[in-house]
């Protein structure tokens, strides 16, 4: 996801296309949580109870994830300075030891199941509502795909990738009830599960990756900088920018950089060119908080303990 096009958005319209996707995920939560509750208790499926106990834990995640996009979206306040953003981050964690807790559970049911096969009754009610649930998770995917297109929120890409790997669980679910009801082989709907259980084991460490790299401050990828030192220098009077310092939080980017200017320069026409630079950033990342320091070119490197760029 390219950082530079997904917080070309105000903060407002961010936030209005997250609390509405996420309204949709908890939504689809709760109807296949009852769906699939209705069909195991007909079948006793592993597979379907594989589906079952992700589907649940997808309600607390995306729950998780609909109040933290609403907090990461209210503006800074006297103990938070910098914003709520990174709430989203949080949500993403909690998502990815929700879904490593629902791998264990499943890997757990199915191996069991290996060791003791059981048949599987209503196989028929079973695939009804694995298909509905995969046709309702495969739309909620497309709506938080075409969210994550306008904003770059990690609470969202977080639910996305859970209920994308749900998607394929699905899937594998159907076929491993539908080859259990075509060859009445015990131990398909068992192996089913075991599959179901890796792929949420998958899903969580990608999970949990992204949401660390917002925790742990990451850079903006290459191209969000390189668009950044671009649009600071398109006005002659700046000569260079040293020490750019880039971070997500949430719906908001921190931008921090140090512009060299010509040493004869007025305090008045280097704020003016200062002010200026801040205004050709805001036009392309409306989400971001800008601080420009001026430097009078060739002067040494400051700022603390963070004022020598590690870049060179």
């Amino acid at each position: 996801m390219s950082h530079g096009h997904s917080h070309s958005l105000s903060l407002d319209a961010s936030s209005a296309i997250t609390r509405r996707v996420t309204r949709y995920a908890v939504g689809v939560a709760l109807l296949l949580l009852g769906l699939k509750a209705y069909a195991f208790a007909l079948s006793g499926s592993v597979a379907v109870l594989a589906s079952l106990a992700d589907s649940g834990l997808d309600l607390i995640a995306s729950l998780a994830t609909f109040f933290a996009v609403r907090y990461a979206a209210s503006p800074p306040d006297a103990e938070h300075r910098f914003g709520h953003g990174k709430a989203e981050a949080f949500a993403s964690l909690i998502q990815a030891g929700l879904v490593f807790a629902s791998a264990a559970l499943v890997g757990r049911e199915a191996i069991v199941r290996l060791m003791e096969p059981a048949w599987v009754e209503g196989t028929r009610v079973a695939i009804a509502v694995m298909v509905l649930s995969t046709l309702l998770t495969g739309l909620l995917v497309g709506a938080q795909t075409a969210a994550l297109k306008k904003t770059a929120s990690v609470a969202v890409a977080g639910d996305r990738l859970h209920y994308a790997t749900d998607l394929l669980s699905n899937l594998v679910a159907l076929i491993g009830i539908g080859v259990y009801a075509a060859t009445r082989i015990p131990w398909v709907d068992a192996v089913a599960g075991l599959i179901i259980s890796v792929w949420l084991v998958i899903g969580a460490i990608g999970v949990f990756r992204q949401a660390s790299a917002q925790l742990m401050d990451r850079e903006l990828p290459n191209e969000a900088r390189e668009k950044i030192i671009e649009l600071v220098t398109q006005d002659g009077r700046i000569k260079a920018v040293h020490n750019l310092r880039t971070r997500a939080s949430g719906p908001t980017i921190h931008i921090q950089l140090h512009a060299d200017l010509d040493p004869e320069m007025t305090l008045i026409a280097a704020h003016e060119a200062i002010v200026e630079a801040e205004e050709r950033l805001l036009a392309v990342f409306p989400s971001a908080d800008v601080i420009i320091h001026p430097d009078p070119k060739g002067s040494p490197e400051h700022g603390g303990s963070f004022g020598r760029d590690p870049t060179g």
